[in-house]
């Protein structure tokens, strides 16, 4: 009798196992549902990426879920595979999607900066890859500190004006001398690039695009739920005029 209830123990256990895993399966490649009344925000991690330059587009793109009468944004972030990502200051993160796998089509894409952006993730060729065709078709792309590394490699920025992390605008022009690179500036705006200076400055880069997106009622209103004072005229920044 004891043989025969442990049997039906370890059967139910085993059932229960797979069941756990065939329904993992299924949700990690299960199609997303596209809301078209949203615009679909894709940030681009990866081990090494900064915190500032993920957390604070996503902070203030995330919080126009709280304002009305807009059309708000949907923040995911997505990665080249569903493990578990760390950020250089130690944070773990689980990717909402993978870039080999299924995801909503991203409306505005953002590029953060990480660890390896100046040397070994540029040698990421699948990523540099997908970040060329998704900025293709996406509306905007920002990028933070030296995710702007990441845009230029992927050949996106050659006829763009753009800046990245102060103190590596030299290796920036070094490595790619074609670019147009401004330095002493916050971000610059061209086209649908908007290329950040990075750090805590991505929070001012990020209000600028609410602004042009929703005007200056609303990104005051984020910013003063985030405590950060935001005026546009007072934040030193490069707009290029349609070419």
């Amino acid at each position: 009798m004891r043989v025969t209830f442990l049997l039906i123990v370890l059967s139910l256990g085993c059932f229960s196992c797979e069941t756990k895993s065939s329904t993992t399966d299924t949700i990690s490649e299960a199609k997303p549902q596209h809301n078209a009344e949203r615009y679909q925000v894709g940030l681009l991690i990866m081990d090494g990426v900064y915190n500032t330059e993920l957390t604070a587009p996503y902070d203030i793109f995330q919080h126009t879920q709280y304002r009305k009468n807009i059309k708000q944004m949907d923040v995911f972030t997505i990665a080249e595979s569903l493990d578990p990502v760390v950020t250089f200051e130690g944070m773990r993160i689980l990717p909402d999607y993978s870039y080999k796998g299924n995801y909503p089509p991203i409306d505005i894409l953002v590029v953060p900066s990480a660890e390896h952006h100046l040397d070994t993730d540029l040698e990421n060729k699948e990523m540099i890859d997908w970040v060329h065709k998704t900025a293709e078709d996406a509306t905007f792309v920002t990028s933070h500190c030296d995710g702007a590394f990441v845009l230029a490699k992927a050949g996106l920025l050659d006829t763009i004006v753009s800046t990245t992390f102060p103190s590596d605008i030299e290796k920036y022009r070094s490595m790619f001398p074609q670019l147009d690179v401004r330095e002493d500036v916050l971000f610059v705006h061209d086209g649908k690039f908007i290329t950040s200076a990075g750090g805590a400055k991505s929070f001012e880069a990020a209000l600028y695009l609410c602004e042009l997106l929703y005007g200056k009622q609303i990104a005051d209103q984020l910013a003063g739920g985030l405590v950060i004072d935001w005026q546009l005229e007072d934040v030193s920044h490069v707009v290029i005029e349609s070419k």
